[in-house]
């Protein structure tokens, strides 16, 4: 089960009383929902009638048009099981008129939702749903034929409905959104999902940027998908305008919109995933899911939801913004996050900073963050302490870079070599030299670790750590060598991210000199070099031909650890992420290696040293990632072998 619900907001060309025409046009855009596999079919305030009736709302011939309206859309939505129709639309109860939303599915009225919260000139109109509370019709009050097993329609504002897959979805309408205390939230914390909203919302100037704010705060604080259709340009009046704005948003995220400003006779439809929806929900004590008693939990009967979810929009390298002028921002956030966490550590302890450099990413951005931490603390940048420590396998390329890295940045910069010492080690420990495998390698990672915390003992230093987020999940680093350090600054940082981290920090004044070698750096292949180079002295020795390429990788752990998502979902989601870049089999490859490595290394996790969190998925064994080392990885890597 993937859990994607797919929702159309559909809204049509009213023509304000000609209640037949609208019908029609609702059935039409029903079916074509239907074509489009859609889950949800949903319509503006009063799309049946519009909106701006008047008193035209008192007419028993319109009402009389109303009920008519129904059974045909009815009618038609039995022809069209799958889709649940959700249709504004005036109701006359006893001798009170309602502000309503019809749920409509499998040729039936599943229930009926009430305005609460009128604006004054409704008042004129209609009642609120706070004056009527909960009651049942029949089929005949609203104008349909009763089946055997079709006696009564629910009423009530306090009601969800339940479609396929257990999906909850909430109804509000209009203005019930937009009040101190809204009906969205009550319906959030009683468990619905997916809560749509029904607005007929006028235009002004600056009205459009308000509402897509609004729907996305609403989406973000209720954890849930919001969806928002208003009115279109044919409801306008002398006095006012109506534009047709439409919005599908997802947990803080606009999935959707429609792009003309004022419009009318459309549709906008999406793909909306409620496993992140529950997963978020999971984790906030307020989300029982379990409705209140006073709740309504009316079945739609559906069984299955149809979206397989290839709309949904999905970012390849999902801790990335997807545009220049976010990813920037976002990086320069990190950035000062983890100069602000490097700061304390080194002002509560007055210690200077001890570094590793390789030349490759993640040292380069531990450098960087070090020195900048000690401008923003008013100390000279040769209180920096940089190591470059070749070995077999060091390439002049990266040799190079180091040296001008620390030269460029005014660093104080020392260089040991390791071989002299490693190959002593060998022979202590009876390795043949020549045989290069995790012994040959381990063993130079480690060496490096103690010249470093050595070192900083010489210069009242503490080791800073390069280790990345992406390096964590998969246990690629040496136990007790590049593994541990006194404070961690790249802890939490994906390798996808540290490229656009250091390509954003190149721009800024204090680097300028460094920005040359900078572009060097993000130029050159991520490798350990623990292996000799070639004949020409070039990396031979590549990360991503050994455990699977990083793009895969964070994309695996983003989905694992953000959601919970299971490897199956994770499989679909990438497949079609990076259709144009594997293969499905390499895909299953590399995922099963994820799951492997990263049950097999939590060991090394649960020692790791402290460091600044800087986003919602980390590993760090204080708060963001508790699991035993000896979890067993089975019936995840069974589920891959399955697929």
């Amino acid at each position: 089960m993937l859990d994607f619900i797919r929702i159309i907001c559909a809204v049509p060309a009213v023509k304000v009383g000609d209640v037949k025409k609208n019908a029609q046009d609702i059935c039409n855009m029903m079916v074509e929902a239907d074509k489009q596999g859609a889950d949800v079919i949903m319509f503006p305030e009063m799309a049946l009638t519009g909106y701006t009736c008047g008193d035209l709302f008192f007419q028993d011939a319109l009402w009389n048009a109303v009920k008519d309206g129904l059974k045909e859309i009815a009618f038609v939505s039995g022809q069209h099981p799958d889709v649940t129709c959700v249709v504004g639309l005036p109701v006359r109860i006893g001798h009170r008129l309602y502000n309503c939303a019809a749920v409509i599915a499998r040729g039936e009225v599943c229930g009926i939702v009430p305005k609460t919260h009128l604006t004054t000139a409704e008042n004129r109109w209609f009642a609120s749903a706070d004056q009527l509370g909960t009651v049942y019709l029949t089929p005949q009050d609203i104008g349909l034929i009763p089946s055997e097993d079709y006696w009564t329609v629910p009423v009530s504002a306090k009601q969800l409905f339940r479609l396929g897959d257990d999906a909850i979805v909430g109804i509000e309408i209009c203005q019930d959104g937009m009040v101190p205390k809204p009906c969205h939230a009550d319906l959030a914390v009683n468990g619905a999902e997916v809560i749509l909203n029904l607005a007929a919302s006028h235009e002004l100037v600056g009205k459009r940027a308000y509402r897509r704010e609004l729907v996305k705060m609403i989406s973000e604080t209720c954890k849930c998908v919001y969806a928002f259709a208003s009115a279109g340009y044919t409801e306008s009046t002398s006095d006012l305008i109506f534009s047709g704005h439409s919005i599908i948003a997802e947990n803080g995220r606009v999935l959707n919109e429609n792009s003309h400003p004022i419009t009318t006779d459309h549709m906008i439809m999406m793909d909306c995933d409620l496993g992140r929806v529950r997963c978020d929900r999971s984790k906030i004590a307020c989300f029982d899911g379990v409705p209140a008693d006073e709740y309504l939990d009316t079945d739609v009967y559906g069984d299955f939801l149809r979206s397989d979810g290839k709309f949904y929009p999905l970012r390849k390298l999902s801790f990335v913004p997807n545009t220049r002028e976010e990813r920037i921002a976002r990086c320069l956030e990190i950035f000062q996050m983890q100069v602000t966490g490097l700061k304390q550590r080194l002002s509560t302890i007055k210690s200077n900073a001890v570094i590793g450099i390789s030349g490759g990413l993640d040292s380069t951005l531990a450098l960087l963050v070090a020195v900048e931490a000690m401008r923003q603390l008013d100390r000279p940048v040769t209180d920096v302490y940089g190591v470059t420590m070749p070995c077999f396998g060091t390439s002049d390329r990266t040799y190079n870079n180091s040296w001008e890295l620390m030269r460029t940045l005014g660093i104080n910069a020392k260089e040991i070599s390791i071989k002299n010492a490693v190959t002593l080690h060998f022979q202590d420990i009876g390795h043949d030299i020549n045989v290069h495998n995790g012994t040959f390698e381990n063993s130079q990672a480690r060496e490096r670790t103690q010249i470093l915390m050595d070192y900083a003992s010489v210069v009242n230093g503490i080791v800073v750590g390069t280790g990345d987020l992406s390096e964590l999940a998969l246990g690629w680093c040496t136990y007790n060598g590049d593994h541990m350090s006194m404070y961690g600054v790249n802890g939490t940082v994906p390798k996808t991210l540290i490229r656009w981290i250091i390509e954003a920090v190149s721009d800024m004044p204090a680097f300028s000199a460094s920005k040359a070698v900078l572009a060097d750096i993000l130029d050159t292949p991520i490798s350990p070099e623990l292996l000799p180079p070639d004949a020409e002295g070039k990396i031979s020795q590549q990360t991503e031909d050994l455990v699977g390429p990083y793009a895969l990788h964070d994309f695996f752990l983003f989905h694992m650890l953000r959601y919970g998502f299971t490897p199956t979902k994770i499989y679909t989601l990438a497949c079609r992420a990076f259709r144009e870049d594997f293969e499905p089999a390499v895909i299953k490859k590399w995922l099963r290696t994820f799951y492997w490595r990263f049950f097999s290394q939590q060991f090394k996790r649960n020692c790791m040293p402290d460091g600044v969190k800087v986003g919602s998925v980390g590993l760090g064994p204080r708060g963001d990632w508790n699991m035993p080392s000896d979890a067993a990885g089975r019936i995840w890597l069974d589920e891959v072998d399955s697929l």
